[in-house]
């Protein structure tokens, strides 16, 4: 096995996760040397960008779309580790033909009179797509059970919903990639602060910001619970270390590839024999 992948092996999460066990700003894929993650970012960036564009062309060619390759890329984390940044920096080489990002807010009126999943199966890839979630079902485990809305047994039902859910996607050829954002309470305060002190930024501030932060402890033992309950073998979480942004997206680029390559895409053979064809 090569490095690489027992280094993203070991970011798994188990049937246990302690949170606290794990450093969020331990950097075990990096050089050493910023440039040089950040060209191995690049090389990363680049083969994505190859790899979409077949798996692209093999959604457009299938004949059952509905059991042709996808990849869902599920980013969740405390507020300011980093969603919208590891979108921006994973995908920057790829075409926006294939990717599509998905973001979770809280539900609309409409949204909550459906079962907790119904928002979520409509926004899942296509045939050949890549699909980001910028926060995801996992929501409806975290915040309605801390604020006191569901209780442990719902909770529990909604659990076994999620992972049913998720090994549909897996068994209709969508490839599942979860990654927890790990980020230190600290890392938080400072990059909340960053917003506030930007005017260019103060707009994604919002005052209720700090009463989830004020609720840490409760979110990370939600957090902890939630990840164990829904890492499995099709659709496992890794908590991915990102108090350094570089390195938080250096990993989640690594797994892309990864599941990307898992896939073993091929230019798919065309419909005529192109011998036969004279372009004059």
């Amino acid at each position: 096995m090569a490095r690489s992948d027992t280094a993203l092996k070991n970011l798994r999460v188990g049937a246990k996760l302690r949170l606290r066990s794990i450093d969020p700003a331990a950097k075990p894929f990096s050089s050493g040397d910023k440039a040089a993650d950040l060209a191995r970012l690049d090389e990363l960036a680049i083969e994505i960008d190859r790899l979409q564009d077949l798996l692209y062309a093999n959604g457009q060619a299938s004949g059952t779309p509905h059991s042709a390759h996808k990849l869902l890329l599920v980013l969740q984390g405390l507020d300011t580790s980093g969603k919208d940044g590891t979108a921006r920096a994973v995908f920057n080489r790829t075409s926006p033909l294939g990717v599509r990002v998905a973001a979770f807010k809280a539900p609309s009126e409409v949204e909550q009179a459906h079962d907790f999943l119904w928002r979520v199966h409509q926004v899942v890839p296509r045939a050949g797509e890549i699909a980001v979630f910028n926060r995801s079902h996992l929501e409806d485990v975290l915040v309605p059970f801390v604020e006191g809305w569901i209780d442990a047994a719902e909770r529990k039902r909604r659990f076994a919903h999620i992972n049913a859910f998720e090994r549909l996607l897996c068994e209709t050829g969508t490839a599942v990639v979860k990654c927890y954002l790990h980020i230190s309470k600290e890392e938080q305060r400072l990059r909340l602060q960053a917003r506030l002190d930007d005017p260019a930024k103060q707009w994604k501030f919002q005052p209720g910001d700090l009463q989830t932060r004020s609720k840490w402890k409760s979110y990370e033992a939600a957090y902890e619970s939630a990840l164990a309950a829904t890492s499995t073998a099709w659709a496992p979480w890794h908590v991915v270390p990102a108090d350094s942004k570089t390195h938080r997206n250096l990993v989640i680029a690594e797994l892309v590839v990864q599941a990307l390559k898992g896939m073993k895409l091929k230019p798919p053979k065309p419909n005529y024999d192109p011998k036969a064809v004279a372009i004059s």
